[in-house]
């Protein structure tokens, strides 16, 4: 077993069980376990559990955006003190007078990063148990905590005519066009709610002092640049793994709505 596996592994187990536990408590309630739309359901409460465990990371991410907005009229004193010097010298100290003002305000760039870093874990986990579906199906094997016959339900359930365990690149059973469409719908659908999230916090960011400031250029290229990222990755993601992605955004643009 290699590195990254081994890392991976009781991530997988974690999310394969809580996907079993809900689709368990689904099924007891009275929905077919073998639907594509109890499944889908059990993947949505996987993403409540984990986004409700991050709510202190993503707290810790709303003071960095304050303590950001409060280090803007120094970093902007400091781009100017510095302006029009190119030398290797005057380089290096705007940089250590840079990180010193960061940790004078208990900050420093990757703060708003956190929940994003937090739950690639988890996404790639997801991805991986989701991934292995339909060889393991073929195989008489379980995936993680998944039994196979729990396995062999996912891998023949679908919504709206599109298996969860099929992408565009990688088909199944199914229709192809319901797949295509459904992907197109929760790529567009990701990616919206990712922009508009990204918006509003450059808007809590920004101040008047701080338009020109490199770190808020850097921002306003990565409002643009990672729902393209996302977007053409879509198509490599089977449908579960996009039911995933879509809600957990649709969650963080929520919860700035209600975070001041």
């Amino acid at each position: 077993m290699d590195v990254f596996a081994a890392i991976m592994a009781p991530f997988k187990w974690l999310v394969s069980a809580l996907l079993v536990w809900f689709h368990d408590v689904l099924s007891g309630a009275g929905m077919p376990g073998a639907d594509g739309w109890t499944w889908t359901f059990a993947i949505i409460g996987l993403v409540l559990v984990i986004r409700t465990a991050l709510i202190p990371v993503f707290l810790r991410q709303v003071n960095a955006q304050r303590r950001m907005r409060q280090l803007q009229p120094d970093l902007t004193a400091l781009q100017d003190k510095y302006k029009g010097k190119s030398d290797p010298l005057s380089r290096q100290a705007m940089a250590q007078e840079q990180m010193a003002l960061y940790k004078e305000h208990g900050t420093n760039p990757l703060s708003a990063c956190l929940p994003v870093l937090s739950q690639v874990p988890f996404f790639f986990a997801l991805f991986q148990v989701l991934s292995g579906i339909t060889s393991a199906a073929s195989q008489d094997q379980g995936v993680a905590a998944m039994s196979h016959e729990q396995v062999l339900q996912f891998d023949e359930s679908s919504i709206l005519g599109a298996p969860l365990s099929a992408s565009v690149l990688h088909g199944t059973s199914g229709d192809p066009a319901a797949v295509a469409v459904l992907t197109v719908v929760m790529i567009v659908a990701m990616t919206a709610a990712q922009f508009m999230t990204q918006r509003r916090i450059m808007a809590r960011s920004i101040t008047a002092e701080s338009a020109d400031n490199p770190l808020l250029r850097q921002q306003r290229m990565l409002l643009y640049v990672l729902p393209l990222i996302f977007g053409v990755g879509g198509i490599l993601f089977p449908i579960g793994v996009l039911i995933y992605w879509t809600t957990t955004n649709l969650w963080t643009l929520t919860q700035q709505f209600f975070v001041k």
